[in-house]
């Protein structure tokens, strides 16, 4: 199913701007900002892509690892996230999509390969431009609203305090898990950390 030669690209899903830094949809860009210091490695423009990117080693020796910031907003991510896999040849199968999701609890962070989007708006997008959903997602629990409010508006409003004392380790936690998976695999990572 994998290559274990062959690059990864690790996609954090999230809008551009100051104003959206730190909203609950915007957990991918945080992990995928996180990966870039653990590897020591930058995220520069890549116009044609209309994305941040960064590209590095996992580990001595390891697999190469392109990390993603698509610049489009989040309901067009699937063009810059085509036209990356394309760029530097990387399988469906090698894609990692690290988004929020709201059918998971907040602190929780889960994995899978394929299936639905769930009504989220940058998996649809990119299940669309890459014409398949065989692609790793890293699913970021944020819960679902709090009373009568708007999933839409939920997502787009920054976590709240009790949120934020978690936040840094479920961000490193996610990180461990996108790892975990370019190492491991898919299923061994759930059996690592799903029961956790």
């Amino acid at each position: 199913m994998t290559d274990e030669t062959g690059p990864w690209l690790v996609v954090g899903l999230g809008n551009p701007g100051r104003e959206y830094a730190g909203n609950r949809h915007n957990v991918g860009f945080m992990v995928a900002d996180l990966l870039a210091d653990r590897l020591g490695v930058k995220f520069g423009r890549y116009k044609r892509a209309m994305a941040d990117v960064a590209e590095a080693r996992l580990g001595f020796g390891g697999p190469k690892l392109v990390l993603l910031k698509p610049l489009t907003y989040m309901n067009l991510s699937g063009g810059p996230v085509a036209s990356l896999a394309q760029f530097f040849k990387v399988p469906a199968t090698q894609v990692v999509a690290v988004h929020d999701e709201l059918d998971i609890e907040y602190g929780q962070v889960r994995v899978k390969f394929g299936g639905g989007e769930g009504g989220h708006n940058g998996l649809r997008s990119m299940s669309k431009s890459l014409a398949t959903k065989d692609y790793v997602r890293v699913r970021f629990g944020i819960g679902r609203p709090p009373g009568r409010q708007d999933p839409a508006d939920y997502v787009l409003s920054d976590f709240c305090a009790a949120e934020r004392k978690e936040l840094d380790f479920l961000v490193d936690r996610a990180a461990d898990v996108v790892e975990s998976v370019i190492i491991r695999g898919v299923e061994p990572t759930q059996n690592l950390y799903h029961g956790t």
